[in-house]
């Protein structure tokens, strides 16, 4: 590909370029970039969220550019204060290095391993001497690290922030100077930290890396990003049954989002489908990029059976009221729904139902008492046992 053709390859799904004239500049002198992405070992476990960052740097790799996978097995011992409200626990390097383990086997289901270069920050983090830690902290003032909307916010809290949060921004940045990057990658809520790497690499003499920042990807919920914790994630590990009938359970508008961050399939053409029907195309190839196309096949078949033939021929049929709603006006009262449904017999153990997994919504298990608004369409199903009720309107 030439430059151009290069860069337009790149953009797709890219939330920011900083600077973009400086990437098509490096792109015609340079036959190969140097590109980074940096990860904390907190959780072992990769999400469809992780993959918009993962797939960005495959990106790079199939247009024959010098990839690194970094693992921030030294800065995840500090932990990343982005975003957080207090104080965060250190991880032990027990705790860092397990978790670490388990990253190369799984995004090697995205990124071609034999061109993947994986380095640890511990390598030149870990031997800086005092020196070297005295000249780091001369290259940036406290008023450009203050200004990091999370900090403002604990300091007019007057919530803690321990001296080693404040020098974490300082020790990522730096991974980009011992790497010499001609490029960042991250999610758009790491862009502080990129743009410090762009300024110490300035300071130090670099030529200053590009900053491209990917968007963060919403969960099943549509509102949040998608979150372990939240629980509202589709984990490339899981079954590839629970994984299509996740996919399938997404609102429609949250469909092409899916599409345009997880595939490389064509929009125009993808938009002519039926609705449903995208999103079942959606679900095969997102299950066959991680388990391969019999099993997404098999999934497929699974998912119709339980949400089709596995169910009454005639549901119920039941409509979402506008009373039904939460008082913000975003998502519905699924206790409410069920009770006046006939599902439970009253909103108490429609809540216990809920908390005990017993729900289902098209086929896969709902854990949260209300559902956005805007996810729910008619001809959904619910089910708790061999009950089920089919949304006949919304209002």
């Amino acid at each position: 590909m030439t430059p151009e053709q290069q860069l337009e390859k790149i953009k797709r799904g890219a939330v920011e370029i900083i600077q973009e004239k400086e990437l098509l500049e490096k792109l015609r002198k340079k036959k190969k970039l140097i590109v980074k992405a940096g990860f904390d070992p907190t959780a072992p476990d990769i999400h469809l969220g992780h993959t918009v960052l993962l797939r960005k740097m495959r990106h790079f790799q199939d247009l024959g550019h010098r990839v690194i996978f970094l693992i921030g097995d030294y800065t995840g011992r500090i932990g990343d204060p982005t975003g957080r409200s207090e104080v965060r626990k250190p991880m032990s390097e027990k705790e860092v290095q397990e978790n670490a383990k388990t990253y190369v086997a799984q995004v090697s289901k995205i990124l071609d391993r034999s061109q993947l270069e994986v380095r640890f920050n511990s390598e030149w983090l870990g031997k800086m001497k005092l020196e070297g830690i005295i000249e780091l902290t001369s290259k940036q003032t406290v008023a450009r690290v203050l200004e990091r909307e999370d900090f403002r916010k604990r300091i007019e809290g007057d919530q803690d922030i321990t001296l080693l949060e404040f020098m974490y921004p300082l020790f990522q940045a730096y991974d980009s100077v011992a790497l010499k990057a001609d490029v960042e990658l991250g999610g758009a809520d790491q862009k502080l930290n990129m743009l410090m790497g762009r300024t110490l690499q300035k300071r130090y003499g670099q030529e200053e890396q590009v900053v491209l920042t990917t968007p963060l990807l919403e969960g099943l919920d549509g509102v949040q990003k998608m979150s372990k914790s939240l629980g509202n994630q589709i984990g490339i590990n899981e079954s590839p049954k629970e994984m299509f009938g996740k996919v399938m359970s997404i609102s429609d508008e949250m469909m092409w989002k899916y599409y345009e961050l997880l595939t490389d399939e064509s929009l125009p053409a993808i938009k002519k489908l039926h609705p449903r029907e995208a999103k079942k195309e959606l679900a095969r190839i997102i299950v066959a990029q991680y388990h391969g196309p019999n099993a997404s096949q098999k999934a497929e078949e699974e998912f119709e059976r339980s949400t089709g033939k596995g169910l009454p021929q005639e549901n119920p049929k039941f409509p979402f009221a506008s009373e039904m709603k939460t008082e913000n006006g975003l998502e519905y009262q699924l206790p409410v729904f069920l009770a006046s449904s006939g599902m439970t017999v009253s909103r108490a153990e429609a809540r216990r139902k809920i908390d005990e997994r017993a729900l289902k919504y098209n086929g896969i298990s709902w854990t949260h008492y209300t559902i956005p608004v805007n996810q729910v369409k008619v001809g959904d199903i619910f089910q708790i046992g061999k009950k089920s009720v089919e949304v006949s309107g919304i209002s």
